[in-house]
């Protein structure tokens, strides 16, 4: 940036260049030998950090073309730093990208911070256009990052159970359902499209597969996605090529135990029938070599009941 130079940089002659006060106070911050701040903490590189955390060094400019420096504070003061309304206070994408990328860096984390981070959301969400842009900066992360898909679905879970904010659209769950509903649709054109394409709807699966579980263990919402992701695996398998035959996969391994519990549930075969379609699938179309053997080993995992240790009754370990 113009006017940046390093801690005592030698000016013509190799003198130290003097810097004038007119140029620290715009928050240059040299350092510079004979700097007439230099005896105050306005020229400290403490305060060219904590500068960098107010709201005039968060333009767009810098928020683009560069990253926001993680300094000074642990991420739960900066969180409580963020709570209640403050004229002052930092962008709510900003805030919300902050714990994006720690949670993405520090996925053992997540949990123990999604609570404050709850709390804090709390006092900043307080219209539509506010809750629809936090779900879509946790959603559009969860689905393009994979290192972040399996927190970023929990967070989602989390909020979906915790966060009491509502708006015309409903709920944080309602407008993220919503959300994947718009990437849903499209879903047999994005299955036969280009490889592009179809790397984006692999992502929607993979973060449904993700965000399912969570909500089917606890109780919430989670039946009301069975159908949901039945739609995928019709599209995934209705044009069998390498890729989606092993995103299938991938989200039968994920999900499979607790999809065809919940479906038997209701009394219904879904798990057979898509079972029944795999095995066709790995007879008839023309995949690779791997992938036919991966579909027919899922069919094998299916048939002992996904892997699970049965479960034997006292009786009948005393009678052996």
């Amino acid at each position: 940036m113009p006017g940046l130079r390093p801690q005592g940089a030698a000016g013509r002659g190799g003198r130290p260049e003097q810097v004038s006060a007119e140029e620290c106070t715009r928050g240059v911050g040299c350092g510079a030998e004979g700097c007439p701040l230099s005896s105050s903490d306005l020229c400290s590189p403490r305060s060219q950090a904590v500068r960098m955390e107010t709201p005039e060094a968060l333009s767009l400019e810098i928020e683009t073309e560069c990253e926001i420096p993680d300094v000074c504070f642990e991420l739960r003061n900066r969180l409580k730093s963020h709570q209640g309304p403050c004229e002052d206070e930092l962008p709510l994408s900003v805030f919300v990208w902050d714990f994006l990328d720690h949670v993405t860096e520090q996925p053992g984390s997540c949990e123990t911070d999604m609570e404050q981070f709850a709390e804090t959301l709390s006092g900043r969400v307080t219209t539509d256009k506010a809750l629809e842009e936090l779900v879509d900066l946790i959603y559009q992360q969860a689905k393009s990052v994979p290192r972040f898909r399996s927190g970023g679905a929990r967070l989602c879970a989390y909020l979906s159970r915790h966060l009491t904010i509502r708006s015309q659209r409903g709920s944080f769950y309602d407008v993220l359902l919503q959300r994947c509903q718009a990437d849903y649709e499209p879903r047999d054109q994005a299955a036969k499209g280009d490889e592009a394409a179809r790397k984006r709807f692999h992502e929607l699966v993979f973060f449904m597969g993700e965000f399912y579980l969570p909500l089917e263990i606890e109780g919430a919402h989670g039946k009301a996605q069975t159908a949901f992701l039945r739609g995928l695996l019709d599209a995934l398998l209705s044009h069998p090529v390498d890729d989606n035959l092993i995103c299938a996969v991938k989200l039968l391994k994920l999900t499979g135990p607790a999809l065809e519990d919940a479906w038997k549930g209701k009394g219904r075969t879904d798990m057979d029938e898509v079972i029944q379609r795999i095995g066709n699938v790995a007879l008839e179309a023309p995949c690779s070599v791997d992938v036919r053997l991966m579909l027919l080993k899922l069919v094998k995992l299916r048939s002992s009941n996904w892997g699970k240790v049965p479960v034997t009754s006292a009786s009948e370990r005393s009678s052996t």
